[in-house]
C-alpha cells in the first residue's frame, strides 16, 4: 500500500526512483510523482493514474538530479488526483515529502498552523505534517531536529521520507507502523518502503523500527530515536535475487505465482518433514512447545487470504491436537476487548509481515500476556521482529496484490505445526509416517493440477460474462471456498460469493437461477455425500454445478455440469489441492473480462493503514 523510494549519492536519481517505483507497482496506487533537488531547488512532477503517466511526464519536461524522492499513492484522504499526489511541500517550498501512512491528528495541526499564516492546498494529511517539520525548521531548529520534533506531536502512522532545498547532502526518513528499509551502497543510499526497490543497487539493507530516524547523507547513516538516543542496527542481506521479482515470461505476476506453487510448497517443508520419526521440525519455534502443548487455548488474527489460512489451520488443530482453537479479523480483535487466558498462545499470520491490523492485534495480544507466534513471508519485517518466535513460509517474494503462493504456503506451514503437536500429544509414530509420506506427494500432485489447465481454461470461457457467482464447502473445503470467491471479486470484479454449502438453506438458495454458477468443492472425504445433497438442492432450482472433485469419481458426472478433478490426499491436506484450479478459475475469467489481474483497482498488496 504505496510505494516509497529515497535517493542520495552521485547518480541521477530520476532513473533510480522511477524504477524503484515500478518494483513497487504491485503494492496498489492511483498516482505517483516525485520531487528531485535540481540547481538549489526542488522540482516536482506528479501525475495520477499508472506510473506511464509520470514517466510520460518526465519525458515531455526531464528533471535530474542527486538527490530525491518518489511515491506511489494509494488515497487515504482526499481523491486520487494531481492536487493530492505525493510528494508534497510545505507553504515555503523548502521541504518536499511522502508519506505512507496515517495522521490521525492531522486537522488539529493543520488548524493550528493554519491559525499561524499557514495556507494549505490539497485534502491530505501529509501537507499537515510537511507543514510542521517546516515551523520547527524555520524556527531555528536543524533538518534532523525539525523532523524529530513534529514527529513527537504526531498521533498515528507514518513512514516518511524528506529533503530540503537548504541541505543538498541530507535524505532524512522516518518511520512508525509503516515499513522502511534502507539498502548501503559505495557512497549512496536507497530508503524503500519494500526491499524490491532496493535489490537491483545493494543486498545490504538495514530496517528501521517504529520511532527510529535515519539521517543519511552520501557517506554516513546515523539512526536514532525520535527522543534522539542513536541506535546501533545490524547490517542483513537481501536473501533472494532480481529475478525472483520478475515476470520470466508469464503475461503475469498472479500467473507466475500460481505456477510456482510446486516449488513453493516444497520450499516450505524442506528440511521440516522427519520421516523415520513421523513427525515435523520447525526451529522457528522449538523452544515454545511446552506453551503450544499446554496452551488452554490458541488464538489466530488475521486479514483477507491468510484469515482463511486461519480458519483452516483452526480445524487442523482441533481436530489432530484437541485444543481450542478461535479465529478472529484482526481488524476486530484489536478493538473489541477480547478475553485471552493466561498461557494462551496468540498466532498472527501475514505475508507482509506488516499488515497494520494484524501488527496491532499482535501488540494487543502482548499486552494482555499471550505467547505471540508469527507465520509470515518477508524476512526481517516488522511482525517477524516483534513476535516471540515464528515460522517463516520461504514462498519468495510476492508481487500479484491477490495472494496464492503465500496461502498454499500459509496452510502447510499450518499442517506442519499440526502434524508437530499431534505427534507430541496424540498420534503414534505409523500415522506420523503416513502424513509424511503423503505431504511429500502435494508439490507433484499440485503440478498434476496444473498440467490440466485447459479445462480451467474452458470454463472461464463459458462463465466469464456471469455477474454473480456462489462457491460452496464444507469442512476444510469451506475455508476455500471463502477463498474461492475472494480470488474471483478481486481480479475479475465479479460479485461472489463463499458458504458454507448447508448454510446455503439459510438465505443464498433465493440467489439461484440458471443464471448462478455455483462452485462446489466436492471431494471425496468424510461428508461427501452430504454434499452431493447440497449439489442437488441446487440443481433443483436451476443452478449451474462447477464441482471441485477427487480423481476417479466418476458418480460425479451424475451431479455436475462442468467437473475440475484434484488428486486423492487426507482429509485434512484438500486444501492445499482444492485451492489451486479456484485460483486458475478467477485468472482466466479476469482474463477474459480484460482486468488488471496483478493490479486490481482500489486494492493494494501490504495494508498498512487501518
Amino acid at each position: 500500500m504505496c510505494g516509497i523510494v529515497g535517493y542520495i549519492g552521485d547518480k541521477d536519481a530520476t532513473p533510480i526512483l522511477l524504477e524503484g517505483l515500478r518494483r513497487l507497482e504491485y503494492r496498489g496506487y492511483e498516482s505517483a510523482g516525485v520531487a528531485i533537488l535540481t540547481n538549489g531547488d526542488i522540482s516536482i512532477a506528479k501525475e495520477p493514474g499508472k506510473l506511464g503517466e509520470l514517466e510520460q511526464a518526465l519525458t515531455r519536461k526531464p528533471i535530474s538530479g542527486t538527490l530525491g524522492v518518489g511515491h506511489t499513492r494509494w488515497a487515504t484522504h482526499g481523491l486520487p488526483n494531481k492536487m493530492n499526489a505525493h510528494p508534497h511541500t510545505d507553504f515555503t517550498g523548502r521541504l518536499a515529502m511522502i508519506h505512507n501512512g496515517v495522521i490521525e491528528n492531522y486537522q488539529a495541526i493543520k488548524t493550528k498552523l493554519q491559525a499561524s499564516g499557514y495556507e494549505f492546498t490539497t485534502e491530505t494529511d501529509t501537507e499537515a505534517l510537511v507543514n510542521l517539520i517546516s515551523e520547527f525548521y524555520q524556527n531555528g531548529h536543524t533538518l534532523e531536529e525539525a523532523v524529530r520534533s513534529a514527529l513527537s506531536q504526531v498521533e498515528g502512522t507514518f513512514g516518511i521520507v524528506l529533503i530540503s532545498k537548504d541541505d543538498p547532502d541530507l535524505l532524512i526518513a522516518a518511520r512508525r507502523g509503516s515499513p522502511l528499509v534502507v539498502g548501503m551502497g559505495e557512497g549512496e543510499f536507497v530508503v524503500a518502503s519494500d526491499v524490491a526497490a532496493i535489490i537491483s543497487h545493494t543486498k545490504d539493507v538495514t530496517y528501521l523500527d517504529d520511532n527510529e530516524v535515519a539521517v543519511m547523507s552520501r557517506n554516513e547513516l546515523v539512526i536514532k530515536t525520535i527522543d534522539n538516543l542513536e541506535v546501533n542496527k545490524r547490517v542483513e542481506k537481501i536473501s533472494f535475487d532480481l529475478d525472483k521479482i520478475e515476470k520470466s515470461g508469464y503475461d503475469h505476476f498472479m500467473l507466475k505465482e500460481i505456477m510456482e506453487q510446486p516449488q513453493t510448497i516444497e520450499d516450505a517443508m524442506r528440511g521440516r518433514l522427519l520421516l523415520e520419526e513421523g513427525t515435523a521440525h520447525l526451529g522457528g519455534i522449538e523452544h515454545e512447545i511446552d506453551s503450544l502443548l499446554y496452551a488452554p487455548k490458541m488464538l489466530f488474527s488475521a486479514c483477507g487470504t491468510s484469515w482463511h489460512a486461519a480458519l483452516i489451520a483452526e480445524y487442523m488443530l482441533e481436530e489432530w491436537v484437541r485444543t481450542p482453537v478461535e479465529v478472529e479479523y484482526a481488524s476486530e480483535f484489536r478493538y473489541r476487548d477480547p478475553v485471552i487466558e493466561r498461557g494462551s498462545v496468540a498466532f498472527v499470520i501475514s505475508q507482509s509481515g506488516e499488515t497494520a491490523d494484524t501488527l496491532a492485534a499482535l501488540k494487543e495480544s502482548k499486552r494482555k500476556g499471550a505467547k505471540v507466534l508469527a507465520l509470515c513471508n518477508v524476512v526481517g519485517s516488522t511482525i517477524a521482529r516483534e513476535s516471540d518466535a515464528g515460522v517463516y513460509l520461504h514462498a519468495g517474494p510476492e508481487i500479484g496484490v491477490a495472494s496464492t503462493k503465500a496461502f498454499t504456503s500459509q496452510v502447510t506451514v499450518c499442517s506442519l505445526i499440526t502434524l508437530l503437536l499431534a505427534r507430541m500429544r496424540n498420534i503414534g509414530v505409523s500415522k506420523g509416517v503416513e502424513i509424511v509420506n503423503e505431504m511429500k506427494t502435494l508439490p507433484g500432485k499440485v503440478q498434476s493440477i496444473l498440467d490440466h489447465h485447459s479445462v480451467i481454461k474452458e470454463i472461464a470461457n463459458e462463465f466469464h460474462k456471469s455477474q454473480n457467482f456462489l462457491y460452496l464447502g464444507r469442512g476444510y473445503n469451506f475455508p476455500v471456498a471463502l477463498e474461492g470467491a475472494l480470488k474471483l471479486k478481486e481480479i475479475s470484479y465479479i460479485h461472489a460469493e463463499g458458504y458454507p454449502a448447508a448454510e446455503m438453506k439459510h438465505g443464498p438458495i433465493a440467489l439461484i437461477d440458471e443464471n448462478m454458477p455455483v462452485v462446489v468443492i466436492a471431494t471425496k472425504d468424510s461428508i461427501y455425500e452430504k454434499v452431493i445433497t447440497n449439489i442437488e438442492e441446487v440443481r433443483a432450482r436451476r443452478g449451474r454445478i462447477i464441482a471441485i472433485a477427487t480423481e476417479g469419481d466418476e458418480e460425479m458426472k451424475n451431479h455436475a455440469d462442468h467437473i475440475i478433478y484434484v488428486p486423492a490426499t487426507l482429509e485434512f491436506l484438500t486444501p492445499i489441492l482444492t485451492i489451486i484450479p479456484l485460483q486458475l478459475l478467477a485468472y482466466y475469467i479476469a482474463i477474459l473480462r480484460g482486468c488488471d489481474v496483478d493490479q486490481p483497482r482500489n486494492l493494494a498488496k501490504s495494508v498498512t493503514v487501518e
